[in-house]
């Protein structure tokens, strides 16, 4: 058999495995939960915009508010426990900054840097047997599609509007591979390249 058949007769298996384990299901609802929010979001910041407020004026507040470490502290924080906050608000809030790209860049490594640190507590929490049975069971349903789909799910985590940082956890918890861990991880950076796009072209 040649390799050309050879390959993709392993494409093929990888189609039906995704296919009869629900991974293309898995992806179609997250979607799905993730549409109506991100609608809510941007209809609430136009509304803002035009009805309220001018977002770059309230953005520009909030940067003479706080300073930069500051909100660069709470966006890690929010990035290391199960992503709390969206980071769209602050891809929008480095648009005025004095160094735009070089915050979003920013913003993309703390993203990226959080996610290992996710990694790394849902791995410590093997050490602590209470702690990680009572995780464990309170995130079966993502761990389960962890050990199905693995380091795919981690890049779906993290290119989509998906739970990143909980995908994260779960690897850890299974002891994914590391290294392979932050190989798929640095679709990450992808995310806010597309997102910074998007936002910077409409605010």
């Amino acid at each position: 058999m040649s390799r050309e058949k050879i390959k993709k007769n392993r494409w093929k298996q990888l189609h039906l495995y995704y296919s009869y384990t629900g991974f293309y299901k898995f992806i179609l609802d997250g979607l799905k939960s993730a549409f109506l929010p991100t609608v809510l979001f941007v209809g609430a910041i136009v509304y803002v915009h035009y009805e309220v407020i001018n977002i770059n004026d309230a953005l520009v507040i909030l940067t003479q508010r706080y300073s930069d470490f500051t909100i660069f502290s709470v966006f890690f924080i929010s990035e290391s426990i199960l992503g709390l906050l969206p980071p769209d608000i602050f891809i929008a809030w480095t648009k005025n900054t004095d160094f735009p790209l070089l915050y979003l860049s920013l913003l993309a490594l703390l993203s990226y840097t959080g996610g290992v640190v996710s990694y790394l507590l849902g791995k410590a929490m093997l050490l602590i047997p209470a702690v990680h049975n009572f995780m464990y069971e309170k995130m079966s349903k993502h761990i389960a599609n962890m050990r199905k789909w693995g380091g795919l799910l981690i890049a779906v985590g993290a290119l989509l509007p998906l739970p990143f940082a909980i995908a994260a956890m779960a690897a850890g918890m299974i002891k994914f591979s590391f290294k392979n861990f932050l190989l798929f991880s640095l679709l990450r950076f992808l995310r806010f390249i597309i997102y910074g796009f998007a936002i910077y072209q409409m605010l």
